[in-house]
């Protein structure tokens, strides 16, 4: 080790408050770079983990491959392992007591399927051969027909089939075809099977709540499959890659497998990152580099701040050195090597606190995950070694920016000057001017407030500038969260009910009390009575969706005498559930129970998924204002009758949905108001109501919703059909609701960091002001004058900081918005309630900061604090 290096560890030892206050703001940096690299991976392998757990492990999916091609697909080299399945079709359940469920649906797997499936055996084993089976413990709990292990079932196999839809297959998720208890399918005999129940197990997971047929497992065995039998490969990849997509297409075609049987589980693979939609992928790209740039630049300005003022203090010490004879590159390599020092202490402890950090954050919220939102995977801080690589590659970099800029500094300083200390602080009067205004309004010591902080110039911006990047940090890192969780809700299906029950069409008595009989089930914990109806209207083409708009300036065909026809859903709510409704978008209800002046609620914004464009967009459904009213009509499709309605006027526009209202799509609105109002707004001019779509329904949301399907059907009510919904939902919610705690956790951590840069930065500069603080208490200023000079820099600070970091925040935010528009449509807002927060936020901390700095200052000797020269 040299004699330069040797001095820059004894000047780091003798001056250990200020390397310490170094070290901790670089560790705070690791820390912040390591924890937001483990929360993003963390997060990604939970979401990996629960999607297996609810579906299955398995990447890509061929339909209908014969022999030849289910040998081909095993022998890829792409493929892991390979699930044999196959769908055999249905069978009537004999003494069902559920009549939306009438079957039995059997399908076949072979043992590794068994094996990535999520299937839960509950007693016996699981099928060994062709003629076993596993039944599902629902048949006994739902369809009350009770089987035990051993007995045998002999069933006539057939596929649902309706003659108007003749050479259409059905599936498990297409429900049981109904109306009016009466059902319109029927099975199409194919075989008989005879089988042996050696198990029992839960209802799977991804049987979907609405299936008409019990879940039956059989065993597929690969040597007894024909050269012209079919069966479905799903195929677990070695390795997940974009490159999958067209791996998989090529594969196809040269083994003469139709590309429209190839399926992808999305699901699952967008928590790998990988997705065949290049908007999806850009917005993935975009948000990930600004996101990470925003945190380097963060980084960057913790150490660098650290380090700018270490070697400020330092200039004397550096002089010195150039005095005997140091090179400037000498005095260059002194500072990267304490940087080096610095970086060989921190870099390690700042890793280990960002994973322990981390593990022990994932520790308290483990409980709220798991059981406030059902999660049942355990969310685990997951090392890499990419992510350790990322870490420490950012850290030196960061390291390396920030005693760049120092460290050519300090080998351009003179001898004379650094001894002097004359470069730090350039006194002209045109620079050391202030305004008069300053100090009439404020007093003297705010002009010496100004004064300081124009005195020692580079010191002043290092502290506004961490102050900028901190405000910086925390408006994009909560305007980037915001805008991701408002992107899932926009891709998201808009499923606000666990169940639907639809009620026949009379709107009896009979039905009214079947509703408050439903409704009063222990486990509802809310619902909603909705009467539905479509009607017509005539829009002008000013008032029309933008989207709507560019459509029709390409083809004028579809307006009328300059209008537009929109299908009007109506929608009547119960008494109870549109007072709430009314109040939560800030209408007056009488207006909507009032029939003499038909009113409603419109929901003018709307969100949907361009198919063509591949985006979710939020749009205007309908450009109106409140008073104006909608001219209705009816026209009956069969006959082509238009039937005159009444007006509805206009009494409120909003966003938010009632319970059971789902996003209208393009040329469609929805409209809320009161059974009373719907009925004078058709005044018994329609004379079928079926004829436009009416509907009488019930949403429910439930504490235990099969529990409530069960006993809803126990009811044996004929003209009601159920809809459970709640799988889909509970996924929606998990994914919103995890969102949220990261979403939070992320802003916490974001402005803890902040918070812990800003303290950093002024304690330390006040700390180094020792000597100019009893310069002016040695000539008279009081301790009442010396906190409102304080009081007063706060201001300065807190004021500087704001006008450079609200613009530099909006011009990021905007860059985020644009990233995410390469999958989603909606309009930049600003998140105003976080605007203020920050500028309240930063006055707070400021001012807190400077206090704690300058209670410890307060406490020192003048005399001793003027020959102090190092702290």
């Amino acid at each position: 080790m040299n004699i330069v290096n040797k001095l820059t560890i004894r000047h780091l030892k003798q001056n250990k408050r200020r390397t310490l206050v170094t070290i901790i703001g670089v560790i705070i940096s690791v820390a912040m770079v390591t924890a937001v690299a483990t929360l993003g991976v963390s997060f990604m392998n939970l979401m990996q983990k629960q999607t297996i757990a609810d579906e299955g492990e398995w990447h890509v999916f061929y339909k209908d491959v014969n022999k030849a091609q289910l040998k081909a697909v095993q022998k890829d080299e792409a493929s892991k392992s390979v699930v044999i399945s196959r769908d055999l079709g249905y069978a009537l359940l004999e003494g069902s007591q559920n009549d939306n469920k009438p079957y039995l649906f059997i399908k076949e797997y072979n043992t590794q399927g068994f094996k990535q499936f999520p299937i839960e055996l509950r007693e016996g084993r699981l099928p060994q051969a062709a003629n076993e089976v596993v039944i599902s413990e629902h048949i006994a709990t739902n369809a009350k027909v009770v089987y035990e292990i051993g007995d045998v079932l002999t069933l006539d196999v057939g596929e649902r089939f309706i003659a108007e839809r003749e050479g259409q297959k059905f599936y498990q998720y297409d429900s049981l075809f109904e109306e009016s208890d009466k059902i319109f399918e029927s099975l199409k005999y194919k075989t008989t099977k005879s089988y042996t129940i050696v198990g029992i197990i839960n209802r799977p997971t991804w049987e979907p709540t609405w299936a008409p047929g019990y879940t039956v497992l059989s065993y597929v065995d690969e040597s007894l499959i024909g050269a012209d039998d079919t069966v479905n490969a799903t195929v677990v990849l070695k390795k997940v890659k974009s490159s999958l997509y067209s791996h998989s297409e090529d594969f196809a075609k040269e083994n003469k497998i139709e590309l429209e049987s190839i399926n992808y589980n999305n699901n699952l693979l967008r928590y790998y990152g990988v997705t065949d939609n290049d908007g999806l992928r850009s917005t993935i790209f975009s948000l990930s580099a600004i996101i990470m740039a925003v945190i380097i630049v963060g980084s960057v300005s913790l150490i660098y701040n650290a380090f700018a003022i270490s070697v400020s203090e330092r200039s004397r010490h550096l002089g010195m050195l150039s005095s005997v004879g140091a090179t400037n590159r000498q005095k260059k390599n002194s500072v990267f090597f304490e940087g080096a020092v610095i970086g060989l202490i921190s870099i390690p402890i700042g890793l280990i606190c960002g994973f322990v950090g981390i593990g022990i954050t994932f520790w308290f919220i483990n409980s709220i995950i798991q059981g406030a939102l059902g999660v049942t995977e355990k969310l685990t801080a997951t090392v890499t070694p990419w992510s350790i690589l990322v870490a420490c590659a950012v850290s030196i970099m960061t390291i390396f920016i920030s005693t760049y800029l120092p460290a050519r500094k300090a080998s351009r300083i003179s001898a004379i000057d650094a001894i002097r200390q004359t470069t730090d602080i350039k006194l002209t009067s045109k620079k050391m001017k202030t305004s008069r205004v300053v100090r009439m309004l404020f007093g003297i010591e705010a002009e010496i407030g100004l004064k300081n902080l124009k005195r020692n110039k580079r010191r002043y911006q290092a502290t506004v500038f961490s102050l900028v990047i901190s405000i910086v940090l925390f408006l994009a890192v909560s305007f980037f969260t915001g805008n991701l969780k408002k992107s899932l809700e926009l891709s998201l299906k808009g499923v606000n009910y666990d169940i639907q029950v639809t009620i026949g069409n009379e709107n009896s008595e009979d039905d009214k009390q079947l509703i408050h009989s439903i409704a009063a089930i222990e486990d509802v914990t809310e619902y909603t009575v909705m009467n539905e109806m479509n009607v017509n209207a005539w829009i002008d083409e000013t008032s029309i969706a933008a989207e709507l708009q560019s459509m029709v300036e390409q083809d004028k065909s579809m307006l009328e005498n300059g209008k537009f026809p929109y299908i009007i859903r109506i929608h009547a709510l119960d008494e109870i559930s549109l007072q709430a409704y009314a109040q939560k978008v800030g209408t007056d209800y009488e207006q909507l129970v009032d029939p003499e002046n038909p009113a409603a609620i419109v929901i003018d914004t709307i969100p949907y998924q361009d198919q063509e464009a591949r985006k979710y967009i939020e749009t205007k459904a309908i450009y109106a204002e409140i008073g104006q009213s909608i001219d209705l009509y009816h026209e009956n499709w069969e006959t082509g009758k238009v039937t005159d309605l009444n007006k509805v006027e206009i009494t409120a526009l909003t966003d938010q949905f009632p319970m059971g209202v789902h996003p209208a799509g393009l040329g469609n609105l929805n409209i809320v108001t009161s059974g009373q109002v719907m009925e004078q707004l058709i005044d018994n001019q329609i004379e079928n109501k079926i004829d436009a779509g009416f509907r009488s329904m019930l949403f429910l949301k439930s504490s235990d919703p099969m529990t409530t399907q069960q006993e809803i059907e126990q009811m044996k009510e004929s003209n009601i059909n159920i809809y459970n919904v709640y799988q889909s939902r509970q996924q929606e919610e998990q994914m919103i609701m995890i969102m949220s705690v990261f979403t939070y956790g992320f802003i916490l951590l974001i402005t803890a960091i902040s918070v812990a840069n800003i303290f950093n930065t002024i304690s330390t500069s006040v700390l180094l002001r020792k000597r100019e603080f009893a310069m002016l208490k040695s000539v008279g200023m009081t301790p009442k004058g010396f906190n409102k000079m304080i009081n007063y820099e706060s201001v300065f600070y807190g004021i500087k900081s704001l006008l450079y970091g609200l613009p530099i925040s909006i011009v990021v935010m905007v860059l985020i918005h644009s990233a995410l528009m390469n999958s989603f449509s909606y309009k930049f807002v600003l998140p105003w309630k976080s605007l203020l927060f920050v500028i309240a936020a930063v006055f707070l901390i400021v001012s807190s900061a400077m206090l704690y700095s300058s209670v410890k200052v307060k406490k020192d000797n003048i005399i001793d604090a003027l020959k102090q020269e190092s702290i």
